[in-house]
């Protein structure tokens, strides 16, 4: 748990099927009206929420995982899975660099989430974003 933060539910999993998806946009977005009045911010969380859980199915490995907390105010939502970004040719540039992002998901998040991190290990990948109203 985040310094501050408490947990609004408990973490949930799932292997990354497209009705997991739409049950963690649906969860998250419940969890985060505990704390946002605001049903725009609620739509901008579950855009963040569906970007993210994409990208942990399309990049990562294994399961993925949801946490969200809040301070009471700000709402911090985590998506993890485990293991590090996949590379190979889908994800590398024409220049052969390679590239996390070859879609929309984190330029959304970028532009929605007050504060967001990538964080990746071997054995594991994290994306975490912030709203406040």
């Amino acid at each position: 748990m985040t310094r501050g933060m408490e947990r609004l539910g408990e973490p949930f999993g799932f292997s990354g099927d497209g009705e997991d998806g739409r049950r963690a946009r649906r969860i998250v977005r419940e969890l985060a009206a505990k704390v946002l009045p605001d049903e725009g911010l609620l739509d901008d969380v579950e855009l963040m929420t569906a970007e993210a859980v994409a990208n942990a199915v399309l990049h990562g490995s294994g399961l993925v995982t949801v946490t969200v907390e809040t301070d009471g105010r700000a709402l911090r939502v985590e998506v993890a899975d485990d293991g590090p970004a996949h590379a190979g040719p889908a994800d590398a540039d024409p220049h052969g660099r390679r590239r996390l992002d070859h879609g929309r998901g984190l330029t959304v998040i970028d532009a929605l989430a007050g504060e967001w991190r990538l964080a990746q290990s071997p054995g594991r990948t994290r994306l975490w974003f912030t709203v406040a109203p």
